[in-house]
Order: structure tokens, then sequence, then C-alpha cells
């Protein structure tokens, strides 16, 4: 155990920003004067209304969004939203297309089969075990909709541009980079992303939904399986994930007020990438499995001559306070989340360390 508090790599849930969780614990026993915890609160006072209002408001700024779109909040996390995009969007005879990244694209994939309803891959990288962004993409003029996952945390890949879908809207599965950097939401019909990874604690997943193709969902459903159930009760059908959107509002304000907004927090992830796979390039120790051109920004997947000494690695690197470096249990090797809250200080004790460990086992 440490009293002190360590460089965060974990994948999800993942570091929050510091002056987030600071204020959080300022807070925490006496919300806004009212006397109780913010977890105490009810879901249906004046002091949450603030709360989920907030988040609403800071969200559409930074993404630029206007009336069209609404910001929901759904307990479930992405993994529901595989299953309720085809529950609310997908009718008799109808098709989606679907690109094919890797595990959450497969996911996806598969509760669709799980409906009956029909998802055509039109694009994958599975030929290549996932390690890059497919470029060519054909969209079916017919589809209901696109989706893909914009960033994929297991292989480290990620979408530097969306395909162009001649107006077919995209579902974009964003929980690994939303509010990483702006977006073009004109393409978009809706974007979900579970918090946990780049936005907040786990239990609340963000859904945005363009209005016009919101009215195209489908009636008769199980309301708290309906996206229009949370459109029209502002997420409070039911007691929503209250202490996951309040944390979600401060994360917002954090990159707003100061990160000084989306532009300024792409420079930054970006400039904290380029600090790791500089080094990894640069090295013949260490190797990215991601091809080039399509490697995240927000998790960097690695590998070391041998598996033996990967887990020696970790081991090592959690002794010297970096924490999360494990890769995915699917894939093993190595991957570094760095995530918005990862600081240009954790980048530098990362390089500093896997500088030391490689000069260790080469010389």
């Amino acid at each position: 155990m440490t009293d002190q508090r360590i460089y965060n790599f974990n994948a999800g849930p993942a570091a929050l920003p510091l002056p987030v969780l600071e204020e959080i614990q300022g807070e925490f026993l006496n919300f806004k004067n009212s006397g109780m915890s913010v977890t105490e609160i009810s879901h249906r006072s004046s002091y949450f209304d603030a709360v989920i209002d907030e988040a609403i408001v800071r969200a559409k700024r930074l993404l630029n969004l206007g009336d069209d779109y609404h910001v929901l909040f759904i307990q479930g996390g992405a993994s529901m939203q595989f299953g309720m995009i085809p529950m609310n969007f997908m009718g008799d005879g109808e098709s989606a297309d679907f690109i094919n990244t890797g595990t959450w694209s497969t996911k996806a994939i598969k509760e669709m089969g799980i409906q009956g309803k029909t998802a055509n891959v039109i694009a994958s990288s599975e030929d290549k075990n996932f390690s890059y962004i497919p470029k060519e993409i054909r969209v079916n003029t017919d589809a209901r909709f696109v989706h893909l996952t914009s960033n994929n945390t297991i292989k480290g890949t990620q979408f530097y541009e969306f395909p162009d879908t001649n107006g077919v809207p995209i579902i974009a599965d964003m929980s690994s980079d939303i509010f990483s950097k702006p977006l073009p939401v004109e393409k978009f019909g809706m974007i979900y992303a579970g918090a946990q990874k780049n936005l907040g604690p786990s239990g609340c997943c963000m859904v945005i939904l363009r209005k016009d193709f919101l009215e195209t969902a489908n009636e008769g459903l199980p309301s708290m399986l309906s996206y229009k159930t949370y459109a029209n009760k502002n997420s409070m059908y039911n007691t929503p994930p209250c202490f996951g959107i309040y944390t979600i509002g401060l994360v917002l304000k954090w990159i707003e007020e100061e990160m000084g907004g989306l532009e300024k927090m792409e420079a930054y992830n970006i400039q904290k990438a380029d600090i790791l796979y500089d080094f990894i390039d640069g090295s013949e120790f260490y190797k990215t499995t991601a091809e080039k051109y399509s490697r995240s920004l927000m998790n960097v997947t690695f590998r070391l001559p041998d598996e033996e000494l990967e887990k020696e690695f970790v081991l090592r690197a959690t002794e010297h306070g970096l924490g999360g470096l494990k890769g995915h249990r699917s894939v093993g090797g190595c991957r570094a989340s760095i995530y918005n809250a990862a600081t240009m200080e954790s980048m530098y004790a990362l390089v500093e360390f896997m500088e030391s460990f490689e000069k260790e086992k080469t010389s």
C-alpha cells in the first residue's frame, strides 16, 4: 500500500483530473451548503437540477451542439447501448453498416445478431489483428446508420478522420476519446460514451442524440430501454446515476475552464502521446502494436521482447509508482492509457522508467 498518489495509466476506470477529485473532496460532506453530501441529495431537488443542467450546457458548449441535439445520461455503460441501438433504430427488413476495428465493434455487431437484425460489415481490420483503421469504406446508401468505435482501447487504434457516409448518420462509440478533441458533430446521429475512461466514474453513459434522428426511433419499447424516455424526462425518468453526472460536470468544467477547451485539450493530448511514441520509435526494445497512421492518442499499446520481460516490466513499474500498464487480458503486452487526465509529468516519468528498464536489460 502507498499513502501517495501514483501515475495512473489504467484503461478504465481510469484517472480523473486531480483538481476534480479535490473539488469533490472539498464539498463532499456539504454540497453547496445543503448540509448533505452530493450522494445524499434528492434527484428531484433544485440542487440536482442545477447539476444535470450544467453538465448538459457544458457538454453542448464544448462540442458546439445546438438545440437540435439531446445530451442524455443512461446507466448500463456503452455495452447497454450495443443492445439499445438496434432495439430503438432498426425496423423489419432494414440493415445497418458496421466498421469492425476490434473487440467493442464485434460486441456491437453481436448484439445486432441477437435481435435478428442485419449488420453489414463494410470495412474491417481483422486481417491484421485489428492493428489499423480501414481506409477503404463504402457505405450502403440504404443503411439505417453506420456504426463505428472511434478509439480502440485494446488494440490502440483511433479514427483521425471520420468516413464520408453520404448523409447516412454515424453512430459512434466514443467511450475512450470523447472530449479529447473537437468533433464534426454534423456527421453524427448519435454518440455514446461510457464515462469511466475519459469522462468520469463508472456507472454512467453519456448519449448525444440528434433530435431528428431520435424522432425516427421505434415506439412501444420498454420504458427504460427507449431513448425517447430519457429525452422526454431529462434523463430523470427514474433515479439517475447522480454522483456520476455530478463528476462528469466537474470534468467538463475542468476541460473548459482549466484546459481551455477542446482545441487546447487535443494539442495537449498530441504532445503527451508524441513523448511516448517518439521514445518507443527510437527503441529496439519496445514495439508498438498499432500501425503508425492509426495510433491512438489515448491508449498506447506496446510489447517487449518476451512475455516474461513484460510481466517484470509491469511489476517493476508498479513499484515505481506507475500503475495500470498491463495490457488487456485478451491480448497481453503492455498498455499506457493516457486519457485527458494524464499529465505531462506522468509521461516523462513513464519514459524515464522505460529507458532505465531497457538499459538494465540490454547492457
